[in-house]
């Protein structure tokens, strides 16, 4: 049987943004099917008896006197098993699923599969796809909301917890046994009071409304990235939040691509919202193809991906964002470490910006609504280290692309987004331009865990904040000292400068610089950073007490160690990390040789105070 619908009519369209009348007892945030293509859209503003709808299809041909009509639920996704490995757009339809739906639709006598249809509509999650279910409670059985009942293996990496959704708790009356079931059958029942919860493995949440969990904690293990400068200079969190501003071509993009492939949390959610459709292209050729590291099996079984392109309607893309965290807390509350990538906040921002113009709403800095600065509070503010309702411990970790026209990091969605995140990683088109990959910057990028997470590092080196903070010194000494080389010269410096110029070239060619296509290095296990940040800052310090003595800046320069030292970080594996330690000790027998040759060619004169050179 058929629900009632609320029904009215279209009296103006201006762009993606329609109003209606009739629509007597809608509400804000629900979703309404507007006009004979039943398009999907939702009210976003109540003005008296009129509905204001932003609609989520191309609407094309709408026009006033169209019907609309509401079953009064609000814009919810679908979560269940299922969501794993695959790839929807920002409203949650399955694209592979659209794809093939599309085959028969032809533009000027070619099939075209590149664009979507409108007005169509397919269930997110397989409903005829038998899952095996095991249950982990009985009948009789005392639950409460996000109590887990049952398990199912979602993928080979995924185990997936069928938990009590928020807001139901009582006796368990019934649970089916083991055995194959589908989304639609009801595998549970619980009695609430007089009521009962018929309950089911897939169930709807609204992706505006944060699901809840019983507190949040301080994180403290670091979300390990592979990539030198982020985990070593600045790290984020599990449950962080960072920002990757930068400008056109600095790499936005692939320092996402290769968190998404390396990263150590359970579960991936990439969001590209409003990226050009090539890039998207190549995260949805790449991804599938990728092998986790880590348990060697494909990484799109640990991966939810939404592809909200540039060329889809904007409304979509503003959405996107509120689908990807909705998924990502479903998958928290069964206790994962989950990642989110959103590609790019800017935008999404660009999105609120435009629909907003369209309803009228007073302009802020640069055209953008004044409710920028709480929508992206309310975002970022979703990720954390949680307390689930299970009693497990559970994070989500934000990590969203920012595209300041022209590298402009003043521009409003920078510095609102600075507000709300505790990890920066600038990128720097000078870096880029010179093929130093990844671009972040080491003096304008910073983060605020560095005291939350030294105590896991420690434990893995005890000298591990003092290499990083010794490292950073010569960066920013560096940084100073090449003002003055502009204006005088390297050999207008002192000795000691001009070595730490050499030595800050090491750290930048044989440690921040890192090759995404070589096997070796395209992922750097904190083992092996914290060896190579050791044998550099042995050098450093080793060469530092020679110069002192006297030894000729040339001669440690020349040392074949310098350059085998550059060479370390694609010549040695993540499992080898004892070839790292076996070269620290030729380094240190290479440089404990020139300290006795100074020694030697510098004896002292007891009889005249002053040291006599041996011919």
């Amino acid at each position: 049987m058929e629900e009632a619908a609320i029904t009215g009519r279209i009296i103006s369209v201006n762009g993606p943004i329609v109003k209606a009348e009739g629509l007597v007892e809608i509400s804000m945030f629900d979703i309404a099917e507007v006009g004979p293509d039943r398009l999907i859209g939702e009210v976003i503003r109540l003005e008296e008896d009129l509905a204001i709808i932003q609609v989520y299809e191309d609407n094309t041909g709408l026009k006033p006197g169209d019907e609309v009509r509401s079953y009064g639920r609000p814009l919810s996704v679908l979560l269940g098993p299922g969501l794993i490995a695959n790839i929807y757009d920002g409203i949650q339809r399955p694209l592979i699923g659209i794809a093939e739906s599309c085959e028969n639709h032809t533009l000027m006598g070619i099939v075209d599969r590149c664009y979507i249809k409108k007005g169509i509509k397919i269930a997110p999650l397989d409903p005829e796809k038998k899952w095996d279910f095991k249950p982990t409670v009985k009948e009789g059985d005392i639950v409460r909301e996000g109590s887990v009942i049952g398990e199912l293996q979602e993928t080979e990496l995924v185990l997936h917890k069928t938990i009590v959704p928020p807001g139901i708790a009582g006796k368990v009356e019934f649970i089916a046994e083991a055995g194959g079931y589908s989304i639609e059958d009801s595998i549970y029942t619980v009695v609430q009071g007089k009521k009962n919860y018929n309950g089911k493995l897939a169930d709807y949440w609204p992706v505006r409304k944060p699901r809840p969990f019983k507190s949040k904690k301080n994180p403290v293990t670091p979300l390990i990235t592979g990539q030198r400068i982020l985990d070593t200079f600045f790290p984020i969190a599990r449950g962080g939040t960072a920002a990757i501003p930068g400008g056109f071509g600095t790499g936005k993009t692939m320092t996402q691509h290769a968190l998404a492939k390396w990263c150590n949390a359970d579960i991936i959610v990439y969001i590209g919202c409003g990226e050009r459709g090539n890039e998207m292209t190549e995260v949805l050729n790449d991804f599938p193809r990728l092998v986790d590291e880590r348990t060697g099996r494909p990484l799109m079984e640990r991966t939810v991906m939404i592809g909200n392109t540039s060329n889809m309607p904007v409304p979509a893309r503003e959405v996107s964002i509120y689908t990807g965290v909705t998924i990502a807390e479903y998958y928290r509350d069964m206790g994962y470490n989950v990642a989110v990538m959103a590609d790019s906040t800017s935008r999404w921002a660009e999105a609120l910006r435009e629909l907003s113009s369209r309803l009228g709403d007073m302009p802020a800095e640069e055209g953008f609504p004044p409710y920028l600065a709480t929508r992206l509070a309310e975002f970022y503010e979703r990720a954390g280290l949680v307390e689930t309702l299970s009693n497990e411990e559970g994070s989500i970790t934000i990590i969203g692309a920012v595209s300041p026209p022209g590298g402009d990091f003043s521009e409003p969605v920078t510095q609102h987004t600075t507000r709300f995140i505790r990890c920066f990683w600038a990128l720097d088109k000078i870096l880029a331009d010179a093929r130093h990959y990844p671009s972040i910057s080491w003096i304008e990028s910073y983060t605020e865990y560095l005291n939350d997470i030294q105590e896991w590092w420690k434990e893995l080196d005890s000298e591990w904040m003092t290499l990083r903070n010794d490292a950073m010194n010569i960066l920013l000494e560096d940084t100073r000292l090449q003002q003055i080389v502009k204006l005088v010269g390297p050999d207008a410096l002192p000795v000691s400068q001009r070595f730490i110029l050499f030595c800050a070239e090491i750290i930048k060619n044989a440690f921040l610089q890192q090759n995404s296509f070589d096997p070796k290095d395209m992922y750097c296990s904190p083992d092996k950073q914290v060896k190579l940040l050791k044998a550099i800052i042995c050098f450093f310090r080793k060469g530092k007490e020679l110069l002192s003595c006297g030894l000729e800046l040339s001669k440690l320069q020349s040392l074949d160690a310098v350059s085998e030292m550059v060479r370390l970080k694609s010549e040695i594996g993540n499992d080898e990390i004892e070839k790292i330690d076996a070269f620290i000790q030729r380094l240190e027998s290479s440089l404990n040789s020139l300290k006795e040759e100074v020694n030697i060619s510098h004896t002292p004169d007891f009889s005249k105070g002053k040291s006599v050179v041996k011919e």
